[in-house]
């Protein structure tokens, strides 16, 4: 796949098979999200490759736990009132069941960690498309990186102490054999050009 295809092809896939994609497979996804660019090239972002399923069940339990015991106000971002509500019903489930979560982390108080892990995340899904898997990116973790029960579990599955989630991906094989694609026209994003 030429890469400007990647790209533009590139869509959010939310509904995967259950089966574990081939670790190689995986292994050149995290190639790609370990090559992207980083601030004074400082490389730090943490990838947390999760398959395991017992793993990933108690990280969707927690996740929905922390959000059932939130609150929503006129102010709460749009995404994570969706979270709230669905976590209330008791059906809540972060990672859509998805049989591969990598998590970012980076150092707190790095000045760049956020967009060095977008940019990780980023090349990992067009790297999952062009190796025909299905990626999403997910931010619930992210949210609730400080909450207690959350970051325990983090931490004992590999994050530092002096680290905090930066995002995070959900990889598997569409149920189509292949990942959603197609182009869409963008909305926004608007360019001005000064000539």
């Amino acid at each position: 796949m030429e890469v400007l295809e990647g790209i533009l092809t590139r869509r959010s896939t939310r509904k995967m098979k259950p089966e574990i994609p081939d670790r190689h497979r995986i292994e050149q996804v995290l190639e790609a999200g370990r090559a992207a660019p980083s601030g004074s090239n400082s490389q730090t972002t943490r990838f947390i490759v999760i398959t395991e399923p017992s793993v990933r069940d108690e990280l969707r339990r927690l996740v929905q736990q922390e959000f059932a015991a939130m609150e929503i106000t006129e102010d709460t971002y749009i995404s994570l009132k969706n979270s709230i509500r669905a976590s209330k019903t008791g059906n809540y489930v972060f990672d859509y069941n998805a049989p591969v979560l990598i998590v970012t982390a980076n150092k707190r108080g790095y000045g760049n960690a956020l967009a060095d892990s977008a940019c990780a995340l980023e090349n990992m899904m067009i790297a999952a498309n062009a190796l025909d898997l299905g990626s999403c990116w997910i931010n619930q973790l992210r949210w609730l990186t400080d909450q207690p029960n959350v970051r325990d579990c983090l931490l004992g599955l590999g994050m530092q102490e002096d680290e905090f989630v930066t995002g995070g991906l959900i990889l598997g094989y569409g149920y189509d054999g292949a990942p959603a694609r197609g182009t869409r026209e963008p909305k926004g994003n608007p360019v001005v050009w000064i000539e």
